[in-house]
């Protein structure tokens, strides 16, 4: 396993490294071909940028549009060392915040590049009109998120996800009109091809009219997400799935570190089995809301009776646990930390919903300061409780306006009256395939961006990171690298379809499906994914021990034996079937399943999203071990879960001191 990380110093790598690669120029990318899976932030970018430098691209997304990706969920902010406020940012403050958010289980020098281009994707995204918000002076506003000190958070409101996402849409709708990229909508990628052991194309899968389609390319560019509805309830789009990595997986890519997830601290909680995801609601909440249970069970219990409301609540009987427990950050730790707190408190029998599964986050505080600013700007003197209500609604209106109302929508709830009520929820997967410093995966020609790869997060990522890394990777890493490896190509000439490699890559797609048809149709695909989900959330959510993650590997691999024997999936293959999409998404899920298992049971020790029962501080902090687990997990296919083969790539941590991490 050769990280490729360049030698030198750590802010001079990425810098001298474009210098070192080699070019393609101009007319010979006319004559390269790259496909590109996925059309979200990461892939729509990376698409775009491919062909407006020359090449040929072929996209490819199983939704009727790249509009339609899951990056336009993302709500509170893009993370960028642009130091705005004069509040001491840098790149060197962001690489920082973001190996010790990850709790220091990153590389180091991917997380460097990721901070320096971070300033850039700012630049690219206002060019292209993304609408970020501006204070007073004229310049972008920004915001805090947690784990960090300095406000570096670059937001549209709560819609920041969608906005950046049109960008990258406006730009490879350029390119399509062009005539530059041919956009295949309603496909899914079901297979990789390789070819002398490169990438060298995919099987795909119209989705609309059921034909298998072969597609070659000279490389091939794996952007398609994570893999958190393994979970099943999650914040992730209901067709979020791990499909073409997985595939991928299964022809030579190793995939690395599956049992980081991330379980994000502010989402809708759960309100019964009928649910099939879950809602995010932003971090960029914990800048202005509070977050806190009753400290007496007794009034617990009454707000859980309906007894009670927790608006009559006094200030003194209220536990404001996370500024209790971490003054340093308060509400603005990291999400890890934020997680575990409340699970802790519900545990503990504080929660306020009617499962007891729910805490508070109370804008009452953030509404009286910012009224009362907004009226002394005003120049009203002397105004009444009335007026600075008033006052401060229409503030957090202003910041949050969206997202408060699509709570409003679920819950049923004025949150602007009442505190929300959040709970945490698989969000996010730091683990993915391995790539090395170019974003090449382990099968020569296969590069991987975005969510879809492990390599900037660790065990934890940082809020507002994901879309920071997506179009880093797209806009400013991947265009560089790819080229190094095709420049080799430029005489290879169009890769034919019709050869041995796509005849039986074909072949076993083929057999796929038609084994997927052949169940005895006992149980729904559904009624698989919901055990799968119980599963992953009992034995492998957010606390873990051994004894429960034996007990999910055994259970996984008896409920995908029966999967494959009993699944029920009506119609035909050959035609438009929905069903039949799930089902091969969720065949793959319950191989994920039992790795991701796997993978936390050998990791002994506990560290961001990952925590072990077994490894934890006296006050229930993660508690790592960092002479035996200072790696990345990479797993090599071998047919069966449980044969998986483990490489390690041990992590090297030249220019900062690895701590216990601290938010206090």
């Amino acid at each position: 396993m050769d990280s490729k990380v360049p030698k030198g110093p750590l802010a001079a790598k990425w810098t001298q490294h474009k210098n070192d690669i080699n070019l393609v120029n101009p007319a010979n990318k006319r004559n390269i071909d790259i496909i590109v899976v996925g059309t979200g932030l990461a892939g729509g970018s990376a698409a775009a940028t491919l062909a407006e430098l020359g090449y040929n691209v072929k996209t490819f997304c199983y939704q009727d549009s790249p509009r339609r990706a899951h990056s336009i969920a993302a709500q509170g902010g893009i993370n960028a060392a642009k130091n705005y406020q004069g509040d001491g940012d840098s790149a060197y403050r962001l690489f920082y915040d973001t190996i010790k958010g990850g709790d220091y289980r990153s590389r180091e020098a991917n997380v460097y590049r990721l901070a320096e281009e971070s300033t850039n994707i700012i630049d690219q995204c206002v060019a292209q009109g993304v609408p970020f918000a501006r204070e007073y002076g004229g310049l972008l506003d920004n915001r805090s998120f947690g784990g960090v000190l300095v406000s570096r958070t670059f937001y549209a409101k709560g819609q920041t996800g969608q906005q950046l996402l049109l960008g990258a849409y406006s730009a490879m709708n350029r390119q399509i009109n062009r005539g530059k990229i041919q956009s295949f909508n309603r496909h899914e990628m079901m297979d990789m091809v390789l070819v002398d052991g490169k990438a060298r194309g995919i099987i795909a899968r119209d989705l609309v009219t059921g034909k298998i389609e072969r597609h070659s390319a000279h490389a091939v560019v794996l952007a398609t997400g994570g893999y958190g509805n393994v979970f099943f309830l999650s914040t992730n789009a209901m067709g979020s799935n791990v499909m073409a990595a997985w595939r991928a997986h299964r022809r030579g890519a190793f995939f690395a570190n599956p049992c980081f997830t991330q379980i994000h601290p502010t989402c809708i909680p759960v309100s019964g089995d009928h649910q099939s995801k879950l809602t995010l609601m932003s971090e960029s909440l914990r800048n202005d809301g509070r977050i806190w249970v009753p400290k007496r069970m007794d009034d617990a219990i009454a707000i859980r009776e309906g007894k009670l409301k927790p608006i009559q609540l006094k200030e003194e009987d209220r536990d404001y646990y996370l500024e209790r427990r971490y003054p340093a950050f308060g509400n603005l730790v990291p999400r890890d930390v934020a997680s575990r707190a409340a699970k802790e408190r519900c545990d503990a029998g504080f929660g306020v919903n009617k499962t007891g599964e729910a805490v508070y986050l109370d804008f009452a505080a953030a509404i009286q300061r910012y009224g009362t600013e907004e009226a002394l700007t005003q120049g009203i003197k002397n105004a009444d409780d009335k007026e600075i209500t008033r006052l401060g609604k229409a503030v957090i209106e202003a910041k949050y306006g969206n997202l408060f109302q699509m709570y409003e929508k679920i819950v049923d709830e004025n949150p602007y009256e009442t505190p929300m009520m959040i709970y945490p929820a698989v969000h996010y997967t730091m683990g993915g395939l391995w790539v090395d410093y170019n974003l090449q995966t382990t099968i020569e020609g296969c590069y991987c961006a975005g969510e879809a790869n492990f390599s900037d997060h660790g065990a934890n990522r940082l809020g507002a990171s994901a879309l920071m890394q997506g179009l880093a990777d797209g806009y400013f890493v991947l265009p560089y690298t790819i080229g190094d490896y095709l420049s080799k190509d430029i005489r290879t000439g169009a890769i034919p379809t019709d050869s041995p490699e796509f005849d039986d890559a074909e072949k076993s797609v083929q057999d796929r499906l038609d084994k997927l048809m052949a169940g005895s149709g006992q149980n729904s695909v559904d009624f698989y994914h919901k055990k799968l989900g119980k599963i992953m959330w009992d034995k492998c959510g957010m606390a873990r021990n051994a004894k429960d993650l034996q007990d999910a590997i055994d259970e996984i691999s008896a409920l995908r034996t029966d999967f494959w024997a009993n699944v029920k999936i009506p119609g035909k293959a050959e035609g438009m079937n929905q069903e039949l999409e799930k089902a091969g998404r969720v065949a793959d899920f319950l191989e994920l399943g039992e790795l991701f298992a796997k993978d936390a049971l050998t990791r002994n020790e506990s560290c961001g999203g990952h925590f072990r029962e077994e490894y934890q501080t006296p006050e229930g902090e993660a508690l790592r071990d960092d002479e035996n687990f200072k790696f990345v997990s990479a797993w090599e296919y071998k047919g069966e879960p449980k044969d998986a083969v483990l490489h390690k790539e041990e992590l090297k941590y030249e220019n900062i001191e690895l701590k216990t991490r601290s938010y206090k």
